[in-house]
């Protein structure tokens, strides 16, 4: 991995600055405001219908209206005004309670009631199917009382945690082993390209390419989003010109293909997306679905696919297919790329490039920067670790409690150090597969467990070492961290506030999932599915899990992608077509790939061409404009929709 060219490239980009600024101001908490209150609905309405929220969009747009703002008022908005703003956009447009939206699906669903796991789903989770306030659809009741107050309490825990173990693990590895973090600089500039909008247009590039993307964002969002959605509240039936989520095409090659899931998602930000992405992770992607296009025929035929049968559509197929092999030989493919990662890890102790700091580095920071006390934040993580172990023997007193006291002290650090330096040193995040799910059932099997109220309990296996890219990106802004801790006050009530009366009003429009919510209506009953598969696995009895499981497929995965890393380091080709490889190897969703891939190749060998290097900075902007577009046009459906079911309902 030190010698790969793509990660080379990225290394270095940014000099690390010697004066740092908070960037918090009067500006910042407006800005949370117009985001959690005009984008996150936006936003959440998408998620259900497409699948993809306004992501990078809602940032550039508020980039942009401030910056519009500021010029009129003769300011401008600094460096690190521009970041904070970037950095809130993304707090506010999480969505905590749209994870009770899944969960009072997931209590009532067809999946629940065929795996038997209905009444075993626990009441601070989501109410009972019986209760009124499903029938209701509303919040505001109160058998959601508990599932919120605690999803509260959680949330007031995970933002502080952020300043425990993840700061700690940024001293230690870019303070004191000043390891090179690739893929910051990516993001960082990301951000720093935002502070063009507050310059002459004609004179930004960025501006011009922005809004390109951003009138091919609004023309296409007309048809696939406004249209459907506008026509839906005037017809009996939604006019789709695009079909949403994709076109479906298993039923007309399971004679050649037999399960074999066959379909194309005209979506076109997929080739936006494909530009984007590196090349290489795009056609692994390929090679890999290609492998399993040519690999379940052969499996159907050989009797390990049992459960297919013509006439299943998508949804059923991958479901079938995951049951019988794919989750199996997935756990083996996982175990590779984290085994992989971790022998990169221990190989970097005796290659470590450039100058080492010391342990003095630990508790001398760069003045300015805005830190806090080393020991302060090991405190933060000893109290967010205590926090959730309290809460988990609380929500599961029958549950084998040393296990909890492990994945907070034992494991979470461990693995947690081991992913910080592999983003410092290669860019990539270290994931252990099934470390969670194993030990519950290992708990279930030798500790008497039975139940699955600890699949929803918030268990404390967290993965720190992303969080230290984080702490770099912040640091290359040149923005300090106390702005950082202002804005996450300010922006948490904002959060919790809208997420909550937003979630309400989409769930009153329409039932989740229902035909309102297209790609909600295709995909949550499959997803379904698998997450109660490996849920029931702590169930008394013969349960589901326990059929699907198959070590025989977890070592051949496992062989599989060592062999495929062990062949690609041979010849010398880029590390990413591995991750690509796994990615369509693991029974990934084949549909989005066509208009990726499309993209990846025009952006590689016509883009590229035309205009250089430039292209890997046109791409990110294009993308975003076209981002922007699409979620302006999905605030208008949203808008339009809650105007009229509004008045719907005033009339009567």
């Amino acid at each position: 991995m030190y010698e790969d060219k793509e990660l080379q490239e990225y290394r270095d980009l940014l000099e690390t600055p010697t004066e740092f600024e908070e960037g918090f101001d009067w500006k910042t908490v407006v800005g949370a405001i117009f985001i959690g209150f005009l984008m996150m609905p936006g936003s959440m309405y998408l998620q259900l219908v497409i699948g993809t929220g306004i992501g990078p969009a809602a940032r550039w747009v508020t980039i942009i209206l401030f910056a519009e703002l500021a010029k009129r008022s003769y300011s401008e908005l600094k460096q690190q005004e521009i970041f904070l703003l970037y950095y809130m956009a993304g707090a506010a447009l999480s969505t905590p309670f749209q994870g009770l939206l899944w969960n009072q699906y997931l209590v009532q669903s067809d999946a629940a009631r065929m795996l038997g796991v209905t009444e075993f789903i626990p009441s601070w989770v989501a109410p009972a199917p019986e209760s009124a306030s499903l029938v209701e659809r509303t919040f505001f009741h109160r058998d959601w009382l508990i599932p919120i107050l605690l999803l509260v309490g959680t949330q007031i825990i995970q933002r502080i945690d952020q300043f425990g173990l993840g700061y700690a693990l940024f001293r230690i590895t870019s303070d004191v082993e000043k390891l090179p973090f690739p893929m910051a600089p990516v993001a960082a500039l990301g951000t720093m390209a935002l502070a063009e909008s507050t310059e002459d247009k004609k004179k930004s590039w960025k501006w011009r390419v922005f809004s390109i993307g951003g009138v091919m964002g609004l023309a296409f969002g007309a048809i696939y989003v406004l249209l459907p959605t506008v026509s839906g509240l005037i017809l009996m039936e939604p006019i789709r010109l695009i079909p949403i989520p994709w076109v479906e095409l298993t039923g007309h090659t399971e004679g050649v293909l037999p399960a074999v899931a066959t379909g194309i998602q005209l979506d076109l930000g997929l080739v936006f997306i494909g530009m984007v992405l590196p090349f290489w992770a795009v056609i692994g992607g390929l090679v890999g679905i290609i492998i399993t296009i040519v690999a379940n025929p052969i499996l159907y035929k050989n009797g390990i696919l049992t459960r297919w049968h013509p006439g299943m559509e998508t949804v059923d197929t991958m479901f079938a297919n995951n049951f019988d092999f794919y989750m199996s030989f997935s756990i083996g493919l996982g175990l590779a790329i984290a085994f992989v990662g971790i022998w990169h890890v221990l190989r970097s102790f005796g290659k470590q490039e450039g100058a080492r700091g010391s342990l003095r580095d630990l508790f001398r920071p760069p003045p300015g920067r805005g830190d806090f006390n080393f020991w302060i934040s090991i405190g933060i993580y000893v109290f967010s670790t205590i926090s959730y172990v309290l809460l988990c023997l609380w929500l599961v007193p029958n549950f084998p409690w040393p296990f909890f006291i492990a994945y907070g002290f034992i494991y979470t650090p461990i693995v947690s150090y081991i992913t910080a330096r592999m983003e410092g040193i290669a860019g990539q995040f270290v994931s252990l597969p099934l470390v969670r799910e194993i030990s519950f059932i290992a708990g279930a099997k030798y500790f008497g467990y039975q139940g699955i109220e600890i699949w929803y309990a918030p268990i404390p296996i967290h993965n720190y070492g992303e969080a230290t890219v984080n702490f770099r990106q912040i640091e290359l802004t040149g923005t300090s961290i106390r702005g950082i801790i202002k804005s996450e006050i300010v922006v948490f009530p904002i959060v919790m506030t809208a997420s909550l009366l937003f979630s309400q009003f989409i769930w009153r429009l329409a039932p989740i999932p229902s035909s309102a919510y297209p790609f909600a209506q295709e995909i949550w009953h499959l997803q379904a599915l698998n997450t109660l598969l490996m849920q029931s696995s702590t169930l008394e009895g013969n349960a589901a899990f326990y059929q699907a499981l198959n070590f025989v497929y977890v070592i051949a995965g496992l062989g599989l992608g060592v062999v495929t890393y062990a062949v690609l380091t041979l010849f010398g080709l880029p590390i990413m077509l591995v991750y690509g490889m796994v990615r369509g190897l693991g029974q990934t969703l084949p549909h989005a790939m066509f208009l990726e891939v499309a993209g990846a190749l025009l952006g590689r060998f016509f883009f590229l061409k035309r205009y250089g290097a430039m292209w890997r900075q046109y791409a990110p902007v294009l993308l975003a404009g076209f981002s922007c577009g699409m979620g302006l046009t999905g605030m208008f459906a949203m808008g339009v929709t809650l105007i009229l079911k509004s008045l719907g309902r005033l009339a009567y």
